[in-house]
């Protein structure tokens, strides 16, 4: 059986001649499904390809959108840093202030470290140790309309409660106030002052208190607090050792604790914090010269 043709006449204008062709019926239908198949792949392309524009231009706006709100929120973290500096510094002056001039109301005594006994034992023996100490130490503490407040600090130094002995000879490395941070290079609030002179150099109290803690903090590494009561506490961080232990009364100038590199620390040196209700203040205010090795203070 013979198979179906197309015939096609075509005429030339310039010779007036006519050519015939036939084309095979399957090879007419061929081409028409390859047209129809390329036109659909065609189509399929040019819409995958307007998706894929339509995606990126988002993609690009979401970038732009994240690097602008990253921005603001280094702005933000920047304006939060500065506003808690300052708030550090405006507190360190304000419990300066109040403790010059003596109105600072008296709201800790060395037995004031505690949560607070549960036990009715507990309390009286803790009621015992407060009436004991009031008892010894009355003249450091003035009655007014206002309740018990703190006498001047030139009244309180024959008390020996005072931090006024150097705690280590040394050079002063690090001033109280702001500074560039070693390890970030960016500004930040020093809350003590830097001691540098011999590692293992004995550390000594600076006035007579109850050590209130004895560990290792983030940042101080090994660390030793004394409470001088009327809430004046020292602290002493980067310690390569301790020579004391917590709740034990010791005097100015008793050895607590050797100087060390522990904790965040560049070098062996001693760092030396002086705070008042837990707000830290100059050091600087309280230490006298000697054993300062030529050091001076801002």
């Amino acid at each position: 059986m013979k198979g179906k043709y197309y015939t096609f006449f075509i005429a030339s204008s310039a010779s007036g001649g006519m050519r015939r062709v036939r084309i095979p019926f399957y090879i007419l239908h061929f081409l028409a499904i390859l047209a129809a198949v390329g036109g659909i792949t065609v189509i399929a392309a040019t819409g995958s390809y307007s998706r894929m524009l339509w995606k990126a231009t988002n993609y690009n706006t979401l970038r732009r959108n994240q690097d602008a709100l990253k921005q603001q929120y280094i702005q933000l973290q920047t304006q939060v840093k500065d506003t808690n500096q300052r708030l550090d510094s405006l507190q360190s002056l304000a419990s300066e202030v109040a403790m010059a001039y003596g109105i600072t109301r008296f709201r800790q005594t060395p037995f004031g470290f505690a949560e607070g006994p549960d036990e009715p034992q507990a309390q009286f023996e803790e009621s015992v140790d407060e009436f004991s100490y009031l008892e010894k130490n009355a003249t450091a503490v003035a009655m007014s309309s206002n309740g018990m407040r703190l006498l001047p600090a030139a009244q309180l130094s024959s008390l020996g409660v005072v931090p006024t002995l150097w705690p280590v000879k040394g050079e002063i490395t690090g001033h109280f106030g702001e500074r560039l941070d070693p390890f970030s290079g960016e500004g930040a609030f020093h809350a003590g002052m830097d001691i540098a002179s011999h590692y293992g150099d004995q550390v000594r109290a600076t006035a007579d208190g109850v050590v209130s803690v004895v560990d290792q903090r983030a940042g101080y590494g090994r660390l030793v607090v004394i409470d001088h009561g009327f809430g004046v506490t020292t602290w002493y961080g980067h310690l390569s050792g301790f020579n004391t232990q917590t709740g034990m009364h010791v005097k100015r100038g008793d050895v607590i604790g050797y100087e060390g590199a522990s904790g965040r620390s560049t070098g062996p040196h001693l760092h030396y914090e002086v705070r008042i209700y837990n707000t830290p203040v100059n050091p600087w205010r309280y230490l006298s010269t000697a054993g300062t090795a030529g050091a001076s203070a801002d």
